[in-house]
């Protein structure tokens, strides 16, 4: 908390909620861990060749863990072949296996899947259903722990156990002052949550073992029911605003509802969940997440690179083009340049337009340039560390930013290594 004058002012998000630690895969999940990016990829587990390329791609991005889907025999027999595969390459990023229906006999006919997994997702909606239920997901929990596996009960509104959503319906409806539908339906996705746990604890997991997610598609809807989750358990949370939807409306409402829980201090895991476009690039969904933690001051992945967004006094395209280079550059080096060049990630850049907000804004940064806008003297002066360092001009110019940026890297952060 920051005061100024008779003012407390929130100087960042609050201290994160205690929640017990997870070890996923030697990937480590709440408690004092930093809040971890996953993803999911969306080829066929089962053509093995493809998979092991997203997963490569996704990992390469940043992501932290990957979860597959298992959905059938083929796929289940794909995954330890996956596994290896990714090892072969120096790729060692945990696999977490999605499981729907018939987890517990997927999980049972092919034990090479049950040990190359780091942790199963599973979904108590779906688990099971009447009779079956509490011994199928009892199957899943044992062969968890025998593995000594993470397992991760992910609640989604749109398998939410109608069993449970009836009873607490007919319940409501006996009140004297009923709540509404949607209270009701938050309500019945925190029980379910906690009572799957509670079993699986009461089977033999620990709790160092578990992870909860609530899931569902609005904004609101998302933070209240974590909140809820978040004050009646210690289970480390994974968030998540599931069929976010696509582009710009994914990304924004995914930023909006877990940007909210992230300040309270709220969340563990997360993922936004894009819809890509046709042929699009999957690992969007890593650059996002991480964006989102990067930009609250809660990690550091990729050196950030501050530009204008252009007015009338930019009509030339060139900064808008140096700063796409300058960022793809930073972020195709970075797999590299984390061991080469420890601590560039908090490298700050700024490429700006014209002169009105150019020169100060580039102060503030390690290294910035400030291009000349429409009717401006075609000189970009150059600053490094906070001073003045060069004037740069003519052709060649971008090329010789980048250069200069490339200096700066190697000279701060080359000696760290």
């Amino acid at each position: 908390m920051t005061v100024h004058g008779e003012f407390e002012v929130d100087a960042g998000p609050r201290p994160r909620r205690d929640s017990v630690q997870v070890d996923i895969g030697g990937v480590k999940v709440g408690g004092d861990a930093p809040v971890m990016v996953q993803s999911m990829t969306n080829t066929d587990t089962a053509d093995i060749a493809a998979t092991v390329e997203q997963v490569a791609a996704l990992a390469r991005t940043g992501s932290e863990v990957v979860r597959i889907t298992v959905d059938r025999d083929e796929a289940a027999a794909a995954v330890p072949h996956i596994r290896d595969r990714l090892m072969v390459r120096g790729i060692d990023v945990p696999l977490v296996g999605d499981f729907h229906y018939i987890g517990h006999k997927l999980l049972a006919d092919h034990p090479a899947c049950a040990e190359a997994l780091a942790k199963y997702r599973i979904n108590p909606g779906n688990v099971g259903f009447k009779a079956k239920k509490d011994t199928q997901f009892a199957q899943i929990i044992e062969t968890a722990i025998r593995n000594e596996k993470a397992v991760r009960i992910g609640v989604n509104w749109g398998s939410l156990d109608q069993d449970l959503l009836t009873g607490l319906m007919d319940e409501n409806a006996k009140r004297a002052k009923p709540r509404s539908a949607r209270a009701v339906m938050h309500e019945a996705i925190v029980q379910s949550a906690l009572h799957s746990a509670k079993q699986a604890e009461e089977i033999g997991l620990g709790a160092d073992r578990i992870v909860l997610s609530a899931k569902v598609s609005q904004v609101q809807d998302l933070v209240a029911v974590n909140t809820m989750l978040a004050s009646r358990c210690r289970y480390a949370l994974h968030l998540g605003l599931t069929e976010a939807g696509m582009g710009s409306k994914g990304i924004a409402a995914s930023s909006a509802a877990m940007g909210i829980l992230l300040q309270q201090g709220i969340g563990d895991t997360i993922r936004v969940s894009l819809t890509p476009e046709p042929g699009g690039d999957r690992t969007l969904e890593v650059k996002v997440a991480q964006e989102i933690l990067q930009t609250m001051g809660l990690r550091s992945f990729v050196p950030v690179v501050a530009a204008c967004p252009g007015c009338g006094r930019t009509t030339s395209t060139v900064f808008q083009e140096l700063a796409r280079d300058i960022e793809d550059f930073l972020r195709t080096e970075m797999p590299v340049w984390r061991d080469k060049y420890p601590g560039v990630e908090e490298l700050n850049v700024a490429v700006m337009g014209c002169i009105v907000n150019g020169p100060g804004e580039s102060k503030h940064a390690d290294i910035g340039i400030s291009l000349p806008g429409t009717g401006e003297t075609p000189a970009a002066p150059v600053f490094i560390d906070g001073r003045k360092a060069l004037t740069l001009r003519g052709a060649t110019l971008a090329d010789d930013f980048k250069a200069l940026v490339i200096d700066y890297i190697e000279k701060r952060y080359g000696n760290a290594a």
